[in-house]
């Protein structure tokens, strides 16, 4: 008698699909928050609507009626508020790039300066870090200001470094005279340049993994930021003319000004994290067993390639994710720049909630605006991470 061959079902279909295991319990905690949820957004729509008040984001249309300080996009009082959002995220997102690179290279300096062979240099990075370690962090943040304030002169009497004109009001600097085709010439360097560095030190990269020869890198990288912008100002016919400062009255006027504001916030959250950053490079560089070093130095490797080759590697797996924490936290603390009058996002965002009476839907906003910048800097740091520890990977196969 003919026998059939039996396939179990699972065969036939493939392999067995993993099932998301879900417990009655879960389910009832999920049904509470869902249920808590929609009882609080029923209760703050039943409070606005017995207020008078129409929840909604219409009013982002509506004019703001109010100036900044300062903006890095056009901006004026007749503008909306949604204008005014986006000026406050510009001066937020700038204010944070310059604290980010203060806060890196004090990182690093310090960073160094605590494994140095030196006591000296290690007493001093010791106590910087101590110090700003137990400091809130807004207490510096008016230290510095009241400082600037009170100890750089008034405009009348404004200090002249050469090209810079420092006051307690701004610093000034020389900048590119006002003509479209220098803010292309601009835009257009800041672009190119990075991208073509970028491309040049990978291409070095992967010569040295299929030669072992690394080539020239930091002078292509020079040459081509001077290049670059050479071309650039030919092919645009850019005159690169520049507006230097100049003293008129009670004002200043060419070159671009730095608001004492802008300089205070900066300076504070980059020292301020610097002390933080340090410590996560020192932690990083420690760990990098010594018995490495010293079989460097004895395949005849010398101090910056060993340092290179050897200790930035395993220190930038390790502290890559710490340093993802502090430059979030940076992002984050820029919100304290409304203690002394920076015009940030959290200043624009309390201004329309004192003229609009939006509390809800104008902390809904900044929560977002916050909340997609540091998962944008995290996943990018995240990101770069995962392609050190693939190419780790690859090297180690």
């Amino acid at each position: 008698m003919d026998q059939k061959l039996q396939i179990p079902h699972a065969a036939q279909d493939g392999p067995p699909r993993t099932r998301l295991a879900v417990s009655w319990p879960d389910i009832g905690v999920g049904l509470a928050m869902l249920a808590a949820f929609a009882l609080i957004a029923y209760n703050i729509h039943s409070n606005m609507m017995a207020a008078g008040i129409e929840p909604g984001f219409a009013f982002l249309i509506q004019q703001a009626g109010f100036d900044l300080s300062e903006t890095l996009i056009p901006y004026g009082a007749n503008d909306s508020y949604l204008r005014a959002i986006l000026a406050g995220l510009a001066n937020t997102i700038v204010v944070a790039v310059a604290s980010l690179v203060i806060a890196s290279l004090a990182g690093l300096l310090l960073g160094l300066l605590s494994v140095s062979k030196a006591p000296l240099a290690r007493l001093f990075a010791l106590a910087y870090v101590e110090l700003f370690r137990n400091l809130p962090k807004i207490l510096v943040l008016l230290v510095i200001f009241v400082a600037a304030v009170n100890g750089l002169p008034a405009i009348r009497q404004a200090l002249v470094l050469g090209p810079f004109t420092i006051s307690n009001r701004a610093i000034y600097l020389p900048w590119l005279s006002e003509d479209p085709r220098n803010t292309l010439w601009l835009v257009a360097c800041l672009l190119l340049v990075p991208l073509l560095v970028w491309l040049w030190i990978r291409r070095a990269a992967r010569r040295q993994a299929l030669l072992g020869r690394r080539g020239p890198v930091l002078p292509i990288a020079l040459a081509l930021s001077v290049a670059v912008p050479t071309v650039l100002a030919v092919a645009l016919g850019a005159p690169l003319g520049l507006s230097w400062p100049a003293l008129e009255g009670f004002s200043v006027k060419g070159g671009v000004a730095l608001s004492i504001q802008f300089c205070t916030v900066a300076v504070a959250l980059g020292l301020y994290h610097g002390a933080q950053i340090a410590e996560v490079l020192r932690g990083g560089i420690e760990a990098v067993p010594q018995g490495q070093i010293e079989a460097a130095a004895a395949l005849g490797l010398k101090g910056g390639q060993t340092t290179r080759l050897v200790v930035v590697p395993q220190v930038l797996r390790t502290v890559v994710p710490p340093l993802n924490n502090q430059f979030a936290n940076l992002l984050k603390n820029t919100s304290i720049s409304i203690a002394v009058g920076y015009s940030d996002l959290m200043s624009v965002a309390g201004t329309a909630i004192n003229q609009t009476f939006r509390p809800l839907e104008t902390m809904l906003i900044t929560m977002a605006i916050y909340l997609l910048l540091c998962l944008a800097l995290t996943g990018a740091l995240n990101h770069w991470s995962a392609r050190i520890r693939a190419r780790e990977g690859r090297g180690s196969r």
